[in-house]
């Protein structure tokens, strides 16, 4: 990230810092065109779009940085990575921080979830890493980190198990043993939200907002005010996706079957437009141009 603000000056100016989910390189690309100034990367939208799977402990270290390396690459904006529970012991954890760090990205997420018994998104987790246990990686992370802007934010699943209390608990732990930051997902009441956010004030914090989730729906100038850095929005955009995608190959299923006439479609032109803006065609094009064709 050399040459580039850091995550923390961002959200600073930000106030708070948003962050859409990139499932893959075009979503990155769109994120960037929308004027966004980070992206997230999470493991269920990614792991959806790359492979179709869901996100329940089933991919590996190595598939997990083989889809962020093509959503860091498509853009310059710093990216924020789940990294799960660092997919090991302590040696695992160092080996995500170098592959992650190699990739430039600029904040890595680790979670105390057990794996064995991983939930998706904000579902009440079924197992938790002991403290200590979690403590340790975190050292570990903090011990091969080596560019110094690079955040490490503890995500603790606890508040499902052991309630605010044991999440709030948990969170001071966590920073104690080295985290710059802390995330604490499914917090179901706005005074439980704003009291997490007062705890933690200060901290680079993290809130996820999930349509559909346990947390209520609240803006992100509220939640700043409360104390939180970034707000991400996991599943905004891979969903509408879904939707989308689903939407065109119904009205083409129809077309094949002879219950709907093909028609030009009002939105081509435009769409058009915008997906070789996100590509890059025009530069490309130019390019060659220059150079001449080989």
């Amino acid at each position: 990230m050399a040459g580039h603000k850091s995550l923390r000056q961002i959200a600073a100016e930000e106030r708070p810092l948003v962050t859409p989910v990139a499932h893959d390189a075009l979503a990155a690309r769109l994120i960037a065109r929308a004027g966004f100034k980070a992206i997230a990367i999470g493991g269920s939208s990614m792991l959806a779009a790359r492979y179709g799977l869901p996100d329940l402990g089933l991919a590996a270290l190595g598939e997990m940085v083989d889809g962020a390396r093509e959503i860091v690459a498509a853009t310059d904006l710093p990216c924020i990575i789940d990294a799960d529970d660092g997919y090991g012991d302590v040696k695992s954890v160092a080996r995500t921080m170098e592959l992650y760090q190699r990739l430039g990205v600029a904040a890595i997420i680790l979670e105390d979830q057990a794996r064995d018994a991983k939930q998706p998104g904000d579902a009440k987790a079924r197992g938790l890493v002991p403290e200590a246990i979690v403590e340790q990686k975190i050292a570990a992370a903090g011990a091969a980190r080596s560019d110094p802007d690079l955040l490490i934010i503890a995500r603790t699943d606890s508040y499902g198990v052991e309630g605010l209390d044991g999440a709030l608990r948990r969170g001071e732990r966590y920073l104690k043993a080295g985290a710059d930051g802390i995330f604490i997902p499914a917090i179901a009441k706005p005074e439980e939200i704003e009291r997490a956010g007062a705890a933690f004030r200060g901290t680079y914090q993290m809130i996820v907002m999930s349509e559909g989730g346990k947390t209520p729906w609240l803006s992100p100038g509220e939640l700043h005010g409360m104390g939180y850095s970034q707000v991400a929005y996991p599943s905004y955009v891979v969903l509408r996706s879904v939707l989308a995608i689903e939407s065109a190959l119904a009205d083409l299923k129809s077309i094949a079957q002879g219950r709907k006439s093909p028609v030009a479609w009002p939105d081509y032109d435009r769409a058009r437009a915008v997906f070789q803006d996100a590509v890059r065609q025009q530069q490309w094009e130019e390019f060659e141009l220059r150079h001449g064709r080989a």
